[in-house]
Formats: structure tokens, C-alpha cells, sequence
């Protein structure tokens, strides 16, 4: 899926690229797997903002994903290969053979008419969804439950892919994208092969405007800040920050360490980052 760039018309264009979509089967989705995704800017239950520079942007239809990928051992054909506005990768609609369908996300090298099935019995090809204790040591997955039967949660933006590196007492250990060494329970289930869309990385969005119908608002920096608004604040000129970085709450925005999960801490083998 290569990478578009356009003439330089404007200063907007200058840069710009997209991808090609040439992966891309249809444009038009299913229908019943659609459903209404309201907007709410960032903001909870109560109205109050909870993620900051988040509102306005394209309408969208939110995809229903089968994360769960629970049709045991019944085989499936990929009718499309469609575009995803709420997720970098592409997804998948599959036929069952017993009249039902559903979206998945695509693996790379996914293409119409290949055959996909879930379960213990399934090969361990592109597409097919197994147990991490049937999976073979070495094989790139995607997709990957964290407990049984509650659906994939990790690996899943375009273009990533983890790798199996063994099995012990029940569990496998997998190498993240991150690099992070994991164990997770070997029942879970995960699919082969690597997300697709590899090239989101390479797009580059060019505009203001292009982050704006991605629902992204702008982004005021600390230092343009007056000082009871944010720790960078302040001063006649442009100052250094002193001290370390920090966020407009004054907490440590580089280096810190914000995880608080220690019922997980025994699961991770090599942490994504280490020396610190």
C-alpha cells in the first residue's frame, strides 16, 4: 500500500501524503454492523473534560468489531476488505457458512475470498484466530486477549505485530511491540499474522485542518501560558522551563512513572523500558 504525495498548490498540499487505498474493496459498509457514535469532546459523564483538545471533526459510524472471534470452528470467507474511520487499520467483513457476518480486523495480506476460522483446530495461517498454546513459537499475532473470553485488547493499531517466543507452566511469553516481554495465560486467544495498513506511520497530515476533521483542537504550549495556568508560564521573554517538565497540573511529564497495576507486575518479564 504505497504512500501518495501531491503537487505543491497550496502550502497545505506541500508534504502532504495519504495512503492509496488501493487495499480497499468497497465503500460501502454493512449496514447492520453499523451503529451511532455520539461525540462527547473528551468529556465524562459529567460533563467535565477528562481528555484535553478533543471536539468538532467528521461524522462518523462506528464499526462493530468481533474482538472476541468466538465462532469456533466455523469457517468464513472474506467478502471486503473496508475502510475503518475509527481505527488506523483495516477491517474485514467475513461470510460464515452459516449466514452470519461480521468485521475483523484485517491482517496484512488478507485478500477477498481467502478462508478464515477461529479455534483449537485451526491452521496456524494468516487471518486464523487459535489458543496462544497452539500457536507455533516465532509466529507474529495480532489481536491478543489479556484473560479468556473478554476479547482482544492488545496489539491492534495498523501495522504492529507481536511475536510468540515460548511456553511455560501454562502460559506464553510474547514480545510486544513496545518490546515489552509478557506472559499471558496460553487459553487466550490470538491471530496470526500482522495488522494491516503498515504505512500509517509514513502519512503525514500536512494541515491544521486535516487534524481537525480527526476531531484533534490545538494545542497551546505551557510556555505561551500565563504562570497560574501552567508551571511553564510566565515572564517577559522566553524563559527556560526550569526545574523538569511538567504537566499544567504540575505533575512530571517525562520520565515519570504513572503505572499503578501491581496485581499485572509478575506477568511482565522485561518491562518496555529499562534502566529507569
Amino acid at each position: 500500500m504505497p504512500i501518495k504525495q501531491y503537487k505543491p498548490t497550496s502550502p497545505g498540499r506541500r508534504g502532504m501524503t495519504v495512503t492509496t487505498f488501493d487495499d480497499i474493496t468497497t465503500d460501502n459498509p454493512y449496514k447492520p454492523l453499523l451503529q451511532r457514535l455520539p461525540s462527547h469532546a473528551g468529556r465524562n459523564q459529567q460533563g467535565r473534560i477528562t481528555v484535553r483538545h478533543r471536539g468538532g471533526g467528521a461524522r462518523r459510524l462506528y464499526r462493530i468489531i468481533d474482538f472476541k472471534r468466538n465462532k469456533i470452528g466455523i469457517p468464513a470467507k472474506v467478502a471486503t476488505i473496508e475502510y475503518d474511520p475509527n481505527r488506523t487499520a483495516r477491517i474485514a467483513l467475513l461470510n460464515y457458512v452459516d449466514g452470519e457476518k461480521r468485521y475483523i480486523l484485517a491482517p496484512l495480506g488478507l485478500k477477498v475470498g481467502d478462508t478464515v476460522m477461529s479455534g483449537p483446530d485451526a491452521e496456524p495461517r494468516t487471518g486464523n484466530a487459535l489458543p496462544l498454546e497452539r500457536i507455533p513459537v516465532g509466529a507474529v499475532i495480532h489481536n491478543i486477549e489479556l484473560e479468556p473470553g473478554r476479547g482482544a485488547q492488545m496489539v491492534r493499531s495498523a501495522g504492529v505485530g507481536a511475536q510468540v517466543l515460548g511456553r511455560e507452566g501454562g502460559y506464553v511469553s510474547v514480545r510486544l511491540p513496545s518490546g515489552e516481554i509478557r506472559r499471558i495465560l496460553g487459553r487466550c486467544y490470538a491471530t496470526i499474522g500482522q495488522v494491516s495498513n503498515p504505512d500509517h506511520e509514513n502519512v503525514v497530515i500536512g494541515k491544521a485542518g486535516r487534524s481537525r476533521w480527526m476531531r484533534r483542537r490545538p494545542t497551546v504550549r505551557g510556555s505561551a501560558m500565563n504562570p497560574r495556568e501552567h508551571p511553564h508560564g510566565g515572564g517577559e521573554a522566553r524563559h527556560p522551563i526550569g526545574g523538569q517538565p511538567q504537566t499544567p497540573w504540575g505533575k512530571p511529564a517525562m520520565g515519570y512513572r504513572t503505572r499503578r497495576n501491581k496485581r499485572s507486575d509478575h506477568f511482565i518479564l522485561r518491562p518496555r523500558r529499562r534502566g529507569r
